[in-house]
């Protein structure tokens, strides 16, 4: 390069140094370049809170075959459909029914088969009637204690009286009333939860093919940290940070590992940065970003580029790509307002991208703040602890700023459920004016 291309290269790294980005532009730039994970064949449970990559279908109707939904007798619907309590219908047991069973006896006129929740309906039988419509059977003991005996399926064991009547299928669970086969049973981009992985069990699925979960490594700075339950010595404080990172991180649906803090030392934090891409799809530091003489960030990770973002809290931001791999770094501020503030802005939308699936960002409401905003910084955009109620019996939302503007103050964030958002242009809000509010539950 020529000294004049140097010069000119320098002028232009010089700029950017200078240069405030917004919001939007840092979010955009850190955005173009993640993309979803590449999918992967996963077993059930380790596939919760992934997305799904592929439609899924009912294999066979699901339930299979026709079962009870009751405790009690399958029968006839024409034995007992003149039953009362001052003359019952008493059938003849032919045989009990456990779930699981195999071979079935038939039910014919006059008959009744024992049967169990979730046992297959046997030939012959149109319902069920429970047993706390019945005797419980004149020869024998109630019905859950026949069942655990084992009785003979085909043997008789004596007779019941039925009380009430019943209509053809009543208390059965019918084949594929659930779904049918071949029907969709979940779309691709479906986010697996509980019921979802109980529905993929269901349809005899072992394994689903997903996008993973980002897993992501968080990481504190500063010589001054010490972890909790140890105790903290003149200017040392606790470890919140790395804390409060983690636990975010795993809220927005990625796998995190937390390091814990690194002494304010170059060489120790690139070593444990380095240590720490082999399970890393994301590693997030919080300190050293600004401009003071311990800032071990910014000296240490040459791959990261530092910016002045106009928000507040969190005007220093770093982001960069990092190891063999390149694997994304986003550096965010120290005091715990801005990183956790930070976090939901930036680190938030790249797990959401990462996962492949879902809204990416926060959802955003309007709402009446009736204390209004006192003052906000011209040229940034303000993000303020609130309160969020929303709209209920003709009283519209309402959000009411929790604690001040300072970006130390822990005890306001833990109470807080959303952020007010002042724009860059407004340097104060009227009260009962309305607001953007991003919501955090």
């Amino acid at each position: 390069m020529s000294s004049t291309a140097a010069r000119a290269a320098d002028q232009g790294a010089t700029e950017d140094r200078d240069r405030v980005w917004t919001v939007t532009e840092h979010l955009d730039d850190i955005l173009g370049q993640i993309h979803p994970l590449e999918p992967i064949e996963l077993q059930l449970l380790d596939a919760q809170g992934c997305v799904l990559v592929e439609d899924v279908t009912v294999p066979v109707a699901l339930p299979p075959f026709d079962n009870s939904s009751m405790d009690g007798y399958a029968v006839r619907t024409a034995d007992v459909g003149a039953a009362t309590a001052e003359h019952p219908a008493v059938l003849t047991v032919v045989g009990d029914i456990a779930a699981g069973s195999g071979e079935l006896p038939t039910v014919g006129p006059g008959e009744a088969a024992r049967i169990m929740t979730g046992a297959p309906l046997p030939p012959g039988g149109q319902a069920v009637v429970p047993v706390e419509w019945t005797d419980g059977g004149l020869d024998s003991g109630p019905v859950t204690h026949m069942l655990a005996r084992g009785a003979d399926p085909h043997g008789g064991s004596g007779r019941v009286r039925v009380f009430r009547p019943v209509q053809d299928g009543q208390h059965v669970r019918t084949r594929g009333s659930d779904a049918g086969a071949g029907e969709l049973a979940l779309r691709a981009g479906t986010v697996l939860g509980a019921p979802q992985i109980g529905l993929l069990a269901a349809v005899g699925r072992a394994t689903v093919k997903v996008r993973p979960r980002p897993r992501v490594v968080v990481l504190s700075t500063g010589s001054e940290l010490v972890q909790p339950g140890e105790e903290a010595g003149p200017g040392r404080i606790h470890d919140s940070n790395s804390f409060q990172l983690t636990a975010a991180a795993r809220e927005a649906g990625a796998i995190a590992y937390r390091v814990g803090a690194v002494i304010d030392d170059a060489a120790t934090l690139r070593s444990t940065v380095e240590d720490q891409l082999v399970r890393a799809d994301i590693v997030v530091t919080s300190g050293g970003v600004s401009v003071g003489a311990y800032d071990v960030v910014k000296e240490a990770m040459h791959d990261v580029v530092f910016r002045k973002v106009a928000m507040q809290p969190g005007k220093p931001q770093g982001f960069g790509r990092v190891g063999p791999d390149r694997i994304p770094l986003l550096a965010l501020p120290g005091n715990p307002v801005s990183s956790y503030v930070s976090f939901e802005l930036f680190v938030r939308p790249v797990i959401r991208t990462m996962l492949g699936g879902g809204d990416v960002h926060r959802p955003t409401e309007r709402a009446v703040c009736p204390e209004g905003v006192a003052s906000s910084p011209e040229g940034r955009r303000q993000f303020l602890r609130g309160w969020y109620e929303p709209a209920a019996a003709g009283r519209p939302a309402t959000v009411t700023p929790v604690g001040g503007a300072g970006s130390h103050l822990v005890k306001a964030l833990a109470q807080a459920n959303a952020l007010i958002v002042v724009p860059e242009e407004v340097t104060g809000v009227a009260p009962g004016a309305e607001v953007d509010v991003i919501l955090l539950t």
